[in-house]
């Protein structure tokens, strides 16, 4: 399977400009089978609580149908960041797949919500954690600061996860998390993970770019820069069987010594 991520600058409260240049990637990232965007793509990250109430909208909202015509008419599944408001009114951080047929294949709401700024904004996301199959590959799917938990990564993997999908809105100075982190969780849980940040600047914060797309063995199949990058890489199925032989992690675990961290 080859994924493309699309590393950009936000466009903040312009959702019809954000929908209209997810459009134009999606045509230029037609030879993939998967587009990434980062966090909060449809409206933008930093954008207060008023904005995110009033862009929010429900999973199958117009913004959904929007880009199940586009991912049908591109040819390509499509995965995006955007403000979810639920049945019960509450907005979460939330990250939806659409497949190239324009059906919806998963919502996942983010867990671990980053500094006053995403509890101004947002509920915590529930125990939630979908497991989804797309062309023969099973994609388990955090946001941005989910991925610096390894416990978070770690039950994607043990539940089967082969490609855990980031979408992500990470600044300076916490850039470490792009370059180490990413290829730390693909290493330690044998599996490849795809990162797509966002680029520039939004107000204060100065996102730290760095898209990737690490494989199990540790290496980079896909890299960013600093600036606007559409880049992609193919998934590897005999590399991750390959690395898994050598790796024995999952071999050598000991659960019983790990109980006791959940009560602390």
């Amino acid at each position: 399977m080859r994924v493309a991520l699309y590393q950009c600058a936000p466009q903040p409260l312009d959702v019809t400009g954000n929908l209209q240049r997810l459009q134009k990637v999606a045509v230029e990232a037609s030879g993939a089978d998967l587009l990434v965007l980062p966090e909060m793509f449809l409206s933008g990250y930093n954008i207060g609580v008023e904005a995110v109430g009033a862009l929010a909208e429900a999973q199958d909202g117009p913004s959904a149908q929007y880009i199940a015509n586009v991912a049908q008419s591109a040819g390509i599944a499509i995965l995006y960041g955007y403000p979810e408001r639920a049945d019960d009114g509450q907005i979460y951080n939330a990250v939806q797949l659409i497949d190239r047929n324009g059906q919806r294949l998963c919502n996942y709401r983010k867990t671990h919500l980053f500094g006053d700024l995403d509890r101004s904004m947002f509920s915590p996301g529930p125990d939630d954690f979908p497991l989804v199959e797309l062309n023969g590959w099973k994609l388990g799917f955090l946001i941005c600061y989910d991925i610096e938990f390894p416990e978070n990564a770690r039950r994607l993997a043990l539940a089967g996860a082969e490609l855990i999908l980031v979408p992500t809105a990470n600044m300076l100075p916490y850039d470490f998390v792009a370059d180490v982190t990413v290829r730390s969780r693909a290493f330690e849980n044998q599996c490849y993970v795809a990162y797509a940040n966002y680029c520039g600047h939004e107000d204060e914060i100065h996102y730290c770019g760095q898209s990737s797309i690490a494989a199990p063995d540790g290496q980079r199949i896909a890299l960013a820069g600093l600036d606007e990058a559409l880049i992609a890489g193919t998934l590897d199925r005999q590399l991750m069987l390959d690395s898994r032989a050598a790796n024995r992690y999952f071999h050598d675990r000991r659960p019983e010594l790990y109980d006791d961290l959940n009560k602390r």
